[in-house]
């Protein structure tokens, strides 16, 4: 081989070799795994799926991404922040994936990748114990009712107020902690949330609160979230797997049925969501 040819070789070897460690550098899982680390956003006044017990960060989230990690090989490091910036801090690159979680929506599969789903999130109102005037979800027509910002629980309180006599007044608040707050001072008549959310925190308070029934709106699924794009695939997708494997496996109706009460028959996944 003459020097040239020599010379082209060995340029062509090392610039498949940069575009090989490039690619590796940039794949999320990749450098999770050469951490040993995957950062996790998420906040923690959506309880049971992230709370603040006795000063402990708990809940489903915290369980379920505990066995993710022994799936990967990594430890977690949780970031917690308020709701309103867990999705611009996704897009800033501040964690690698978002416990949240979120419900599944068109919307947001059209910027975000979902995991498969971890619970169901149909919409449940809450109210204060005793309270003789809200026995049935149409009977917050006319009143204040309280939601949490950002919400698909929001977006589907708002569209089933909007069909009621009179409307229905949506207080907004940053965490649904102030909103039970509030509810339980009397200064909303109710809160809309997740029936798993709601049936938690009414199971832990019943003399201050308790659960308004039937449920309203389509049936939805909570799953987590991840950013779109080549770098990100690999990750969800051993998400994914660990998760579709704790399904199958039983440890997934397990921490569904400490936290909720119930475990949920959920699909491995959402490829059309119903809102």
């Amino acid at each position: 081989m003459n020097k040239r040819g020599f010379l082209a070789l060995t340029l062509g070897l090392g610039l498949a070799l940069a575009t090989s460690v490039s690619a590796y550098a940039e794949d999320t899982l990749a450098k999770v795994k050469a951490a040993g680390v995957m950062k996790v956003g998420t906040e923690t006044e959506f309880a049971p799926f992230d709370f603040i017990d006795a000063g402990k960060h708990v809940g489903l989230n915290v369980d379920l991404f505990d066995e993710i990690g022994k799936e990967l090989g990594v430890k977690i490091e949780w970031v917690t922040l308020p709701w309103d910036g867990v999705l611009p801090g996704l897009e800033a690159k501040k964690f690698d994936v978002v416990a949240g979680p979120a419900t599944i929506t068109k919307a947001r599969m059209e910027h975000y990748v979902f995991s498969a789903p971890i619970a169901e999130a149909t919409v449940a109102l809450m109210k204060r114990a005793g309270d003789k005037s809200i026995m049935k979800p149409e009977d917050i027509a006319g009143k204040t009712i309280g939601e949490a910002k950002a919400t698909a629980q929001l977006t589907q309180t708002k569209a089933f107020g909007d069909k009621l006599p009179g409307g229905v007044k949506v207080k907004e608040y940053v965490g649904f902690n102030e909103a039970y707050a509030d509810l339980a001072a009397g200064r909303v008549v109710a809160v809309g949330n997740s029936l798993p959310n709601i049936a938690f925190v009414a199971k832990q308070r019943p003399q201050t609160f308790a659960v308004v029934l039937p449920t309203f709106g389509v049936k939805t699924y909570f799953g987590y979230i991840g950013r779109k794009g080549a770098d990100d695939a690999s990750l969800m997708n051993a998400i994914d797997a660990a998760l579709v494997k704790m399904k199958k496996d039983g440890r997934m109706a397990t921490l569904q049925k400490k936290w909720f009460g119930v475990s949920f028959d959920t699909p491995d996944a959402v490829t059309t969501p119903n809102i």
